[in-house]
């Protein structure tokens, strides 16, 4: 007799790392109809998830969640880790916009790749339920790897999935991890941790800035954070200097046309400068010099600098301004 009974969806968060490569694919085993969503913000991108999904032919969608994700960032419930990453509520925040798909799309519960006891501060038995409970979906969420050391979920309790065909993997060592990917023969996969800017000091530290200064700002500003030298030259007005031609490209690629300053030295190699928040005359001034004095202008020497503003450029021939004077301003 051919049976009729409904296959079973499920559908995981995804970074790319091993442990959710692992998780989708023991579940598959079991025949589980799996797929993946991959969230990014410009504090960390799907690329890795993007390479899994290429790798494991698991269906991928990827979502930009920087706006909502923000509104979280500024004020997270749980706090900090070490520096601005939000980790449990960022955890539970993905579940919730997760399971909301999941209702969307006709899935029957959602999972990922966390292993218990792998981090100390965001995968432990209380932090694994603290993300549960503040995502909206209790008793939806399986944890593949490590389903034998938690409470049983609702996918088990409803017959859906089995614990003991899966795995009670605990703690740091990645050996488990390693044999479980020699039996489905994945070899291609990247090292664990790492990804987000905002365990990122210096990162961090300039983010903090953005928002003690700044009112107005768009995802291209936290993408300049990534980039550059940055000034804190007035309450509102911030410089950020390229270090070398990838920073260049960077700051010509994410310049807002419409509002930010640009500028260039007309006739000597050298960096850009862009000017993001208001300004005033003198302000640009300031940002010039200190663009020049980290050209090769010889000190002392008067050159010349292209200002390209939204109305229009101008040629100013001014004198820079030392690293060392201009480390004052440094953020």
């Amino acid at each position: 007799m051919v049976s009729h009974q409904k296959k079973v969806r499920a559908l995981g968060l995804c970074s790319g790392g091993l442990d959710s490569i692992l998780s989708a694919l023991v579940l598959r085993e079991q025949g589980i109809d799996v797929a993946w969503v991959s969230f990014e913000t410009p504090f960390f991108s799907a690329d890795k998830a993007r390479r899994a999904a290429d790798l494991t032919e698991i269906p991928l969608t990827i979502r930009n969640i920087t706006s909502i994700y923000i509104q979280m960032l500024k004020n997270p419930p749980c706090g900090y880790g070490q520096n601005m990453n939000p980790c449990l509520d960022c955890h539970a925040l993905m579940f919730r916009l997760a399971g909301e798909m999941m209702e969307e799309n006709g899935f029957d519960f959602l999972f990922s790749g966390e292993v218990m006891g792998q981090r100390p501060m965001s995968q432990t038995r209380h932090s694994l339920r603290y993300v549960e409970k503040n995502s909206g979906y209790e008793g939806y969420i399986v944890r593949p790897l490590s389903i034998q050391r938690l409470p049983e979920t609702i996918p088990e309790k409803k017959g859906w999935i089995r614990r003991e065909t899966l795995y009670g993997i605990t703690g740091r060592s990645r050996k488990p991890q390693i044999a479980l990917a020699q039996h489905f023969k994945v070899v291609d996969y990247p090292n664990p941790g790492g990804g987000c800017l905002l365990t990122d000091k210096h990162y961090c530290i300039r983010l903090k800035d953005l928002f003690d200064h700044e009112t107005v700002y768009t995802e291209s500003n936290l993408h300049l954070l990534k980039h550059g030298r940055h000034f804190r030259i007035g309450p509102h007005t911030k410089i950020i200097v390229g270090r070398d031609q990838r920073d260049n490209d960077a700051l010509i690629k994410y310049a807002d046309r419409n509002r930010n300053t640009m500028i260039r030295l007309r006739s000597i190699p050298g960096p850009i400068g862009l000017i993001t928040g208001e300004s005033t005359e003198e302000d640009t001034l300031t940002a010039a010099s200190i663009c020049i004095g980290y050209s090769k202008t010889a000190p002392h020497t008067a050159v010349e600098v292209i200002v390209i503003r939204p109305g229009g450029s101008t040629i100013l021939k001014l004198k820079g301004i030392s690293p060392n004077t201009a480390s004052r301003f440094m953020i």
